[in-house]
This record gives structure tokens, sequence and C-alpha cells, in this order.
């Protein structure tokens, strides 16, 4: 390991221009001629559109054209669609309906956009907006998933008889009624999942250019994968062909997997380009972001957790019923199955497991993958009940997870996970010890003179991350492969470039990947550049999301630099007549072994490019790429134990400390990697504390459209984390790494949603734990 190389901790490139406010986001895009959009979006949850009248808008200052779903679907631009396949139990495939980027006809939510305006100024847009007069016939609504199943419900689409998505299964039902059936003891609960709105930094937005001369296709998009909107706006929504259509996301303030996807925006603000004949571009304000943005989480699930008599678990049967919102985003079906149901097992050795998960259409924003997705909520479901089966057994909630930890590896799971390494046990440990577990009651007791209520929980998470190999989740429905490429070139001075298919959106790769060419060439970061987010430079990419650039995007990097490093040895050793076996490359010089012989690094690749000397039959230059198909996912894992105060006068809970042990395998920038487990701990006490969607169930306006109504977590709600590593190296990548990305979000709510249980003697309590909420189920818990 070098100064700079993998281990180091090294603060991230990137940040210079990030906090000296010269980052290049699409808001800062600017493009001769470019104009302003706004959207016209319904005011009711569900309507049907009679009559559009743009003439007044048409005729206000600054107008440039008002353009609606008719013209948008005479034109041909396709459907949104959802790109992983899933299928119900009896076969038949999911309920797809109609998603049009403009609505025709039907507006599903609120927010449902019906018309763009394109104007001179950002003001214009949005005052000839406010004027496009809509006709609606409102139709009756439904918010809550469980009660749109009910007999008599609104009906969303016509392809989804009862709204009902998919009624899909896994694991041996048989098997588990029979373990529930014979257990000695069965815990039960009712677990609701609260949903949430992602709040990026930096809200979503598109700039859209035709250029008539060339009949070519711009797209600026806060996207987390550039290729793959450039693969579905041309191979499925018609909006341009492939080779005609290049896709750039540059600086992106944040995703937490909301800008995973495609929206409306990005392909009427293309398609509006090319008909009002000038660039288009769109931001959104924050309430059109929490309308429109993909929301997360929103599950409601029974479950029940049998064990024998010797507390060992034995059957776990759930049943979940998934809020998808008014329509199926681009990955949404993939979250509460393969994504969620999968990671039922956790971190234990049960024997058998099975899972009904049933998805649903409501009037409200579309949900789809948010920090973790599918893995937040398997854990906090698992780590509820565990925690509650183990108050109920009467033992300790840390005993009866070591009693059931898996211990020997590679560990096929009863729902198709085979998990490949792992010490779970070393997490525990680790987190007890920095926890002062054993000391806990004497602080209980210090804190009930105070008349504070004093509690603990803790919560043992596994999470799958890389999702692959590509034909594995082919056969699972995706339509994608999800490797990732990579492309080296050194040049000609010996600067290197790294082209890379993942996105950052503020993970420091330009940092961390640069590492990896320092370790390996022994050059300093600042010669390397790291190339990523457009699709004219790139040829090919996956993106980023579920944690996936370490072990995918990195391995690809280290496939090429393989190559690379092959290429240089074959000229160092002819430029120094040595064997080839006996090149060593460091400290940014090609050195032969034993000897003072070397060639430093910017005169081999000058040499490779001069080629004035290279052996017989070599190409000339240095430079190669490579694609990455990992053989499995990653599992990082680890426990994370959480201490709070609770007021019980008021409710209001106070975290005094929060600990986390996490598995990530080896780590390139231990720094980094804090930086990711602390703000996903951060949005995992948000949900847990403070954050909630809420509806108004009788007409589905959105009663929590901004932040005076949507509580984000501040500074001053959180403690200071007490953070550790612990290492089994995962033996399905190159670098032996796993991701670190979402870990934060998954580990901490039920740890969080634990301690405050544990504080007032009640283990049923929702999501977020608001003072009024806390103070109810502790003064329930006193009634009985």
């Amino acid at each position: 390991m070098g100064v700079e190389g993998i281990g180091a901790r090294v603060a991230r490139k990137e940040d210079k221009r990030f906090i000296t406010g010269s980052g290049r986001y699409v808001d800062d895009m600017v493009v001769p001629g470019m104009k302003h959009a706004a959207f016209v979006r319904s005011p009711h949850a569900h309507a049907d559109v009679k009559k559009i009248d743009t003439k007044a808008a048409e005729a206000m200052p600054g107008v440039i054209a008002v353009l609606t779903g008719k013209q948008l679907k005479a034109d041909g631009i396709g459907n949104l669609i959802c790109g992983w396949m899933v299928h119900s139990k009896d076969g038949t495939p999911m309920k797809m309906g109609a998603w049009s980027p403009l609505a025709v006809d039907r507006v599903r939510y609120v927010g449902d956009a019906v018309a763009i305006v394109v104007a001179e100024t950002r003001g214009q847009a949005r005052d000839a907006a406010e004027a496009v007069e809509v006709t609606y016939k409102e139709r009756k609504a439904v918010t809550s998933a469980v009660d749109a199943l009910k007999k008599g419900a609104p009906q969303l689409h016509p392809e989804a008889d009862g709204n009902l998505i998919y009624d899909w299964e896994l694991g041996d039902r048989a098997a588990t009624e029979a373990a529930i059936a014979n257990a000695a003891h069965v815990t039960k609960m009712h677990i609701v999942n609260n949903r949430l709105v992602p709040n990026a930094m930096e809200p979503r937005a598109a700039l859209g250019h035709y250029d008539k001369a060339e009949d070519h296709y711009t797209c600026w998009t806060t996207s987390q994968n550039p290729h793959v909107a450039r693969l579905v706006m041309s191979a499925f929504y018609n909006v341009a062909p492939e080779n005609k259509l290049r896709v750039i996301a540059p600086d992106v303030g944040g995703g937490f997997g909301s800008k995973i996807f495609i929206y409306p925006e990005e392909i009427v603000c293309l398609w509006a380009s090319k008909k009002a004949g000038v660039p288009v571009k769109w931001v959104a304000d924050r309430t059109e972001s929490f309308l429109t943005d993909a929301h997360g989480r929103d599950h409601v699930t029974e479950v029940e957790l049998a064990f024998d008599d010797k507390h060992r678990m034995i059957g776990l049967k759930v049943d979940t019923i998934a809020n998808f919102g008014a329509y199926m985003s681009l990955f949404s079906s993939s979250v509460p199955t393969y994504l969620y149901a999968t990671l039922l097992s956790g971190q234990y050795a049960i024997s058998a497991i099975h899972a009904n998960v049933r998805a649903v259409y409501t009037n409200t924003a579309p949900v789809d993958a948010y920090r973790g997705a599918g893995r937040p909520e398997a854990t906090y479901l698992l780590e509820r009940v565990v925690e509650t089966a183990a108050r109920e057994l009467g033992v300790s909630p840390a005993e009866l997870r070591r009693k059931n930890f898996i211990r020997e590896f590679p560990y096929q799971t009863p729902v198709i996970m085979a998990y490949d390494a792992g010490d779970y046990e070393a997490s525990l440990e680790a987190a007890m010890k920095a926890a002062d577990y054993a000391g806990f009651e004497k602080r209980r007791e210090k804190a009930k003179k105070a008349g504070k209520l004093r509690g603990i929980g803790m919560s043992c998470y596994i999470e799958a991350c890389g999702i692959a190999p590509s034909a594995a989740v082919g056969s699972l429905g995706a339509g994608v492969g999800l490797w990732e490429s990579a492309e080296v070139r050194v040049n000609a001075v010996g600067t290197i470039e790294v082209l890379t298919g993942s996105h950052s959106h503020g993970q420091g790769h330009e940092t961390t990947f640069s590492q990896l060419v320092s370790d390996r060439f022994g050059v300093p970061i600042d010669s390397v550049s790291i190339v990523h987010g457009d699709t004219d430079k790139v040829q090919m990419g996956m993106g980023t999301y579920g944690s996936r650039s370490g072990a995918v995007g990195m391995s690809a990097i280290v496939k090429a630099l393989d190559k690379v490093e092959a290429k240089a040895k074959k000229i160092a050793a002819h430029l120094m007549e040595a064997d080839e076996g006996d090149i060593v490359i460091e400290n940014g010089e090609c050195k032969v072994a034993g000897t003072d012989k070397s060639v430093p690094w910017f005169q081999l690749a000058l040499a490779a490019y001069t080629a004035h000397n290279l052996p017989g039959g070599m190409e000339p230059g240095l430079k190669e790429g490579a694609f990455y198909d990992p053989t499995n996912f990653t599992f990082p894992a680890g426990c994370y134990i959480c201490e709070v105060e609770v007021d019980p006068d008021t409710g209001v809970t106070e975290i005094v400390q929060f600990v986390a042990a996490d598995d990530f395998g080896n780590i390139i920038n231990p720094m980094i990697v804090e930086g990711q487990v602390h703000g996903g701990i951060a949005q995992g006490i948000g949900q847990a504390l403070l954050e909630g969607t809420s509806y108004d169930p009788a007409s589905g306006q959105l009663l929590t459209a901004s932040y005076m109504d949507y509580t984000m977590p501040r500074a001053d709600d959180l403690p200071s984390f007490s953070v550790s590593h612990q290492n089994t190296p995962c033996p399905g990548n190159p670098l032996g790494i796993k991701g670190c990305g979402e870990a934060g979000a998954i580990g901490s709510p039920p740890a969080v949603i634990n301690a405050i249980t544990n504080a007032i003697g009640n283990n049923d309590l929702t999501m977020p734990a608001t003072p009024q909420t806390v103070w109810k189920a502790l003064h329930a818990a006193t009634k009985h």
C-alpha cells in the first residue's frame, strides 16, 4: 500500500470543486438558444382529463409552445416501462398499466403531468402553466395499498383487476407452516415500513437539445445510470435512435436510488426540444420533487417467527403488501421480491422460510428503489421480530441472535441467496464491546433517577450488493445485464484516464478509482483522471445503485489494469533486455527485480506511442478495456447498537449512543467508507424517528409536500457515531470488497426502534417514532 493506494485515507479529489461552488450540475448547463419549461400537473389524485385548453397560455408573454399528451402520442413516443418482469405464483405476468409521459385521458396521482409549457424564462413558463385550463372529471381515489385490494376500491388500470399487480411467493410454504404448527414458541407481529421521500440535495433536472442540422439529440440529466437512460429512451420510448442520442449526467448532487429511473420529464424535454425548435431545460422545485420523485418503502406485513424448545429459529412466514403507487417505475417490481424476500434469512440459519408478496396500485406517487431497496425492509422486519421474540422468551437479544447465526460458509439460504463469506459473531462482539453492552443496566438505573427511560436495541443486518451475475438476474426477470465496463488509457506522457460505466453522485469515485491505479503503478492520484457519466465518452455501462461501484465497477477497472500492466511489462522487458517475468512496477517505475535497471513510467508510456522500439508484432499505444460480470452478489453485514433516553412526559427520544460494526471486506479508502456509513445511518435514523409520507385518504392529496410537514434529520437529531470495521474478504471479486453505501440505512432503523421499545416497555411502535407516537405507545403500555 502506498500513501495514496489501496487502504489509504486519502481526501476526496472532487471535493475541491464542490466546496468552492465549482461543481457542474444540470442547472448550471447553458446551451445557446436555451428556453425553460414548466409542467402542468394534475391537482387531483384520480380524474378523467376531459379537455385541455392551451389558447390563453400560448398568448402569454415569452411562450414558445404548449404541448400536450395527445401531441406526444401522435408523434409515437412510447409509454414508460418497468424493466424487471415478475410473475405471480400462478405463472401469470405482472400487470403493467400504461404510463404516458404526459397523461392523455386520465391522471392517477397528484402531480401527474398533462402538458409542458416552453417559454423564454422559467417564470414565464410557470405563469403560462397556471393559465392552461384543464377540465377534469374527478374519480374516487385510494392511497392505502391494503384498502386498494378491498372489494369496491377505485380501479386505477384496466390491466390490473382489483389493483393487484402480482401475487408472488418465494420459499417452501408447506415446510414453513409445518414448522410454525410444531413450534415451541411463535412470535407474531404486524410490521409497517413507512413511505419515504428520497430528498437528494439536488432536485431532478433535464435539458433536452435537438440539433436539427445533425438530426441528433443530447440530454443532460440528473441520472445515476446515463447509459441505461439512453438505452431505454431509444429502444422503448422511441425518443431517438441510440446512435443519435447522447446522455450526459454531469455532477449529480445525491441520488439514493431515486435517480436510477427514467422519468417523464427527460423524455418530454427531448421531444419538446424537437417540437419547439429550441433547447428545453426543466428544473424541479422542492415541492415537485416531493410530488413526483419515486418514493421509497411503504410495506405492510404480517410476520410469524417460529422457535423450537432450544430457541432455534425453525420457520419464518411473511405476508407483505407493497404499495407501488400509480404506475410501475423502472425497477419497482424487483424491490419487494428479489431484493427483499431473498434477504429474509438475514444472518440466521432458519430452516424454512416462505414469503408472499402482493404488489398494488394506489393513487400516489410511484414507488421504487430507495437507499437499500428491499434490504432495509427485510432487515427491519426480521430484526424487529427477533428482538421482540427475545423479550417474549425472556432471553438476551444478543444471545438469541448468537445462537442462530450462520457459521459455516458458503451457506445456501432457503430463499435463493448463497452467502459466500462472513463472520457475524465478530461484528456482534465488536459492537457490544464498543457499546459497553454489559454496563447498560447501570446506565438505565442512573437515567431512571433522572426521570428518563433508557433503552438499548440492536440490529444484525445483511445485504446483497453488486447484483449479478447477468445470467442469474436475467433468469429472474431483469431486462438488462448487470456487468460493468472500464477502459484504461495511458497517455504518451504517462498520465492515465479511466473511463468507467459506474457513475458517481457523491460516493467519491474520482478518488477511490484513482487509488486503484496509484496502487498498481505507483503514480500520483492527481495524474489519474476518472471519466464517467457521458454516453459519447464511455461506450456502455450499467451505472451506480445497489452498492455496486466497488465490487463491480472497480473490478472491471482491475481487469483493464491487468491488461495494461501485462503490455507495459512486455515493453519494459524489451527496452531493458530483460525477462518479462522479472519486471515489477512500483513507485512510478518499471524495474528489473534484483538489479538497478529501471525505466520511468512516463518514459515507458512515451515508448509505447513513439513505437520506435517495441517488441516485434506489438501494436503501438497503451490502452485496454474490460467488462466484468460477477459470479455472485457480495454480502456486507454488521451489527448496530443504539441506546436512547425517552422523556416519559413528552415522548421525546434522544439517541445517546450509536455503535456500528460493519464487515465490508477489503476497504479502498476508510475515510470515504466511514462517510458513507455516517450518511446511511443518518437516513436510517431519519426514517425511524422523523420522516414519513402522508396522503389524505379521501382526496389523495400529499399532506407532506414540503419541509414544513416532512421532517428531515438535522445535526442536533444525531449523535456522534462509533464506527468500526471487521473484514472477511469477498471471494467473488479480485479486490475482495463488498458494498458499503447502503448499510447504514439498512441496519439503523430496527436498532433505533428496538431501543425505544425497550425503553418504554411496548413492542408495538410504528415509524416514524415521533414524540406523539412514542408518548401514546408508552401510555398504552402502562395501561396493561
